[in-house]
């Protein structure tokens, strides 16, 4: 059985936000809100003693674990290496039919490609390349996905109707990260961002979670 500020921690690392006193208290259940204040405040001292990377904040009306401020030359690093992780050819197909059937749900995806699509779906999040837009009316309310303004710079178009015909599409978004490949490896090891980062499998939660947290 985990320790109440072992659920504190990883409530407060699942989320991006900060999360207000009422929610911990809440989460807690069998605890009042002095009671929680006091073990965040232990927390907070205990994660400055142990000079950890991160930092327990009260901020914006709730409590949110940030990275210590001076980690964020690295932290930045990191991101943008991340941004520049090239799309697979799964995920250029991904992407290709969000452009033309947006809004669409992951199961519309799914149907149209006949496999699992939420690895891909992360990676064109985490790219910022498509975005979710809301819940559809049907069954389940499942997550709508939509382009982004930044998909639009990607193509160097002004509008989605700008967009080339279905059938040249794809091969234009390949042509797209072929460039953006061979820019990467001619570039000087300083300013290509480290070794290149292959796209991954990985699942929606964190999208998910925000996106019920937002709605």
């Amino acid at each position: 059985m985990p320790t109440p500020k072992q659920i504190l921690e990883a409530v407060l690392f699942a989320s991006d936000v900060p999360v207000g006193l009422p929610v911990l208290t809440h989460v807690l259940g069998d605890r009042g809100a002095p009671d929680v204040r006091a073990l965040l405040a232990e927390m907070a001292e205990s994660y400055e003693r142990e000079e950890r990377g991160v930092v327990l904040a009260e901020i914006a009306g709730g409590f949110q674990l940030l990275s210590r401020k001076e980690c964020a030359p690295w932290v930045e690093q990191m991101l943008r290496a991340r941004r520049k992780i090239r799309l697979s050819k799964p995920a250029l197909e991904s992407l290709a039919i969000v452009a033309y059937r947006q809004p669409i749900t992951k199961v519309e995806i799914d149907s149209i490609r006949g496999v699992d699509s939420a690895g891909v779906l992360h990676t064109l999040l985490e790219r910022n390349l498509v975005t979710i837009k809301g819940r559809s009316k049907g069954v389940g309310r499942p997550l709508l996905y939509v382009t982004t303004p930044e998909f639009l710079g990607y193509m160097g178009i002004n509008e989605v109707t700008d967009l080339p015909e279905l059938k040249e599409l794809a091969p234009l978004l390949e042509e797209r990260e072929r460039m953006a490949a061979e820019g990467e490896a001619s570039a000087p090891a300083n300013e290509a961002g480290g070794e290149d980062a292959a796209a991954t499998d990985e699942a929606l939660e964190a999208e998910v979670t925000t996106a019920d947290g937002a709605a």
